[in-house]
């Protein structure tokens, strides 16, 4: 049965680093196929909220259910499932530099139960080619450009078919106009329904492609659609 449930409801939750609450009681939803920009300034909580969505850090205090998994109390054998669930893209690559295109991509569906060559190899190339990527299976990853790599990853996320894409700061190490063609990528997989959740400090990305903001800010979590606000730059 096709569930309405949001892909990520949040409720009275409390983000910890270590001993310290760097966000309190924050609530939010994100529907399924949203796209949402996180922003704040660095130290806001951006990260902390993020690593807590995948399971990196622990949930102490209130509620959070993503891709279907309650993150309080969840138990270390659930958290390759959840992640599973999730495509979680980083703003240093994290490409196995030894490997090729095609095995980075092929280690991690051995890793998430993939078993069958002919499915893997045809799951490689679609991923591929949805971001825009065509013949770089057998290049190694220090034979691509930067936004190419980018490309990669976000590929390597797609390839368990996520219900949500988590992007911390993928942009972050490119420059203006390969950032620009990177959140095209994001449009697109979004527009098929995966919702993304893409933590930027990229003012221009925002004004180029507006849509729901949340902003973290003084330990809170400022939702644009319930309390519209302009964005300045150095936010």
């Amino acid at each position: 049965m096709f569930s309405t449930d949001p892909v990520v409801r949040v409720k009275e939750a409390s983000i910890f680093q270590e001993h310290n609450t760097v966000l309190g009681d924050i609530s939010f939803d994100i529907e399924k196929g949203e796209f949402v920009f996180l922003v704040g300034r660095t130290g806001s909580g951006k990260s902390s909220l993020l690593k807590t969505l995948y399971a990196d850090l622990p949930l102490r205090l209130g509620d959070i259910e993503i891709a279907g998994f309650s993150i309080r109390g969840i138990k270390h054998s659930e958290i390759p499932m959840l992640r599973r669930k999730l495509g979680i893209i980083f703003q240093d690559f994290q490409l196995f530099p030894d490997r090729t295109v095609a095995d980075n991509l092929m280690f991690v569906m051995k890793a998430t139960g993939w078993n069958d060559n002919s499915k893997m190899k045809t799951r490689l190339q679609e991923v591929l080619m949805k971001v825009g990527l065509g013949a770089v299976e057998k290049k190694m990853p220090h034979q691509l450009s930067g936004g190419e790599q980018q490309r990669v990853v976000i590929a390597r996320a797609l390839l368990n078919e996520p219900a949500i894409l988590i992007a911390d700061e993928p942009t972050g190490n490119l420059d203006p106009e390969v950032s620009y063609g990177i959140l095209k990528v994001f449009q697109e997989i979004n527009k098929s329904g995966t919702a993304v959740l893409m933590a930027t400090h990229d003012y221009g990305l925002i004004k180029k492609f507006p849509c729901r903001i949340l902003k973290c800010e003084e330990g809170k979590v400022v939702d644009s659609v319930k309390e519209p606000f302009e964005l300045t730059t150095g936010y």
